[in-house]
């Protein structure tokens, strides 16, 4: 690999599913709590894990993606990232509610981000703070505003129509984006956790983020109410980098 240090930002910026998600039309169908356990590779090659958790505390949904290298490149490029997303619960349509909190701790190889960003659904305004840099920028958002974490979620309740695009506003700290997700396909694949049935998506990413304009992504999503993220491909400049579900508490619990 050229540019391991690259090629690992790119792995953990696909673990977190940054900028997925459509308008949602009903009520969120996938269990609480939840965890998704992800291993990832590039061009086949294991490089890191990745962990997305959601639980319900009170009348909020806590949304912690954590993503980590794996050991054989943490000695020379360490990556320890951390992504929570804390939403109010809201009512029909909206069942998971909507974002009032959302932290970003990054730490890869020699770069740092620490932000926090508050949203006023009153004032319909988010506040940025960046506390390394220490400074502070106010945006202007619109009701169907969400961050890079939680969009993915809305994203998951929604009934997918193969032929479809969805659209959703996302605000990634630095700018909003208007961000459409194309249903592409129904397909059976197979994966270490069995054989699935699935919806194919392409989300179209235009934000400064680190797929913007450079290759498409794809992710597989069972077809059923849980709408799992099962596989998820992106092509990079040289090879590939494909995000696997290994393990993790997902399924209803049966009564």
């Amino acid at each position: 690999m050229n540019n391991p240090g690259r090629v690992v930002f790119l792995v953990m910026a696909l673990a977190l599913f940054t900028a997925l998600t459509v308008m949602p039309r009903r009520a969120s169908a996938f269990p609480m709590p939840e965890r998704l356990e992800f291993e990832i590779s590039y061009t086949g090659i294991p490089a890191g894990r990745a962990v997305q958790e959601v639980t319900l505390e009170g009348n909020e949904v806590h949304i912690v993606s954590t993503a980590k290298s794996a050991s054989w490149l943490r000695v020379f490029f360490p990556v320890d990232d951390r992504i929570e997303s804390v939403l109010i619960s809201g009512t029909p349509p909206l069942n998971i509610g909507v974002p009032r909190l959302y932290r970003e701790r990054i730490h890869e190889g020699w770069t740092r981000y620490k932000k926090d960003a508050v949203y006023d659904r009153q004032k319909l305004e988010v506040n940025t703070k960046d506390l390394l840099k220490n400074s502070e920028t106010t945006k202007s958002i619109t009701a169907r505003t969400y961050d890079t974490l939680s969009s993915f979620f809305y994203f998951r309740s929604v009934p997918l129509q193969v032929g479809t695009s969805y659209y959703i506003d996302i605000f990634d700290c630095k700018r909003l984006w208007n961000t459409e997700v194309q249903v592409l396909r129904r397909e059976v694949i197979e994966t270490p956790l069995g054989r699935f049935r699935t919806v194919v998506i392409k989300p179209l990413l235009k934000s400064e983020g680190i797929f913007a304009r450079t290759a498409d992504m794809y992710i597989w999503l069972t077809d059923d109410e849980r709408r799992i993220p099962v596989l998820m491909k992106s092509k990079v400049k040289v090879g590939s980098i494909t995000a696997t579900l290994v393990g993790g508490t997902y399924w209803p619990k049966k009564k």
